[in-house]
């Protein structure tokens, strides 16, 4: 059951798509308390118009959100996600697998983090160097 036609199909074209594919399977479509029948030209009409009204609705929520969130981003609070260590806990990181004392599962227990995110780090740290290394060699 779908109570709004914005919420069956994305476009009108859907609408009519998913429309003519429910009444040849013999489904009554019942729009905003009026029963579609794709028979009666006035029906098909009010349907079309319904789907149109729909899909303009959608298409103003999803630019409102674009301008939204480039307003946010311009202002600075649209930044993602945080990074889960801290610069200083990123740096003890380091240190600690430099000294080779410590697999990386068990340095992912000592800071409560993810192997994931020590693995990931870790890259950051090796791209960061190979990136220092190819701006000396140019």
């Amino acid at each position: 059951m779908v109570t709004k036609l914005d919420r069956l199909a994305r476009s009108v074209k859907d609408a009519r798509e998913i429309a003519d594919e429910l009444t040849t399977k013999g489904v009554a479509l019942n729009l905003g308390g009026s029963r579609y029948d794709p028979t009666d030209p006035a029906g098909r009409l009010l349907f079309n118009v319904l789907a149109m009204v729909a899909e303009f609705e959608r298409d103003l929520i999803s630019m409102r959100t674009k301008e939204g969130m480039a307003v946010a981003r311009a202002k600075g609070h649209l930044k993602g996600k945080q990074p889960k260590l801290s610069k200083t806990q990123r740096k003890l990181l380091f240190e600690v697998q430099d000294g080779g004392e410590y697999t990386q599962t068990e340095i992912a227990e000592l800071f409560n983090v993810s192997r994931a995110t020590v693995y990931r780090e870790l890259q950051r740290r090796r791209v960061a160097f190979l990136a220092t290394c190819e701006a000396h060699i140019f």
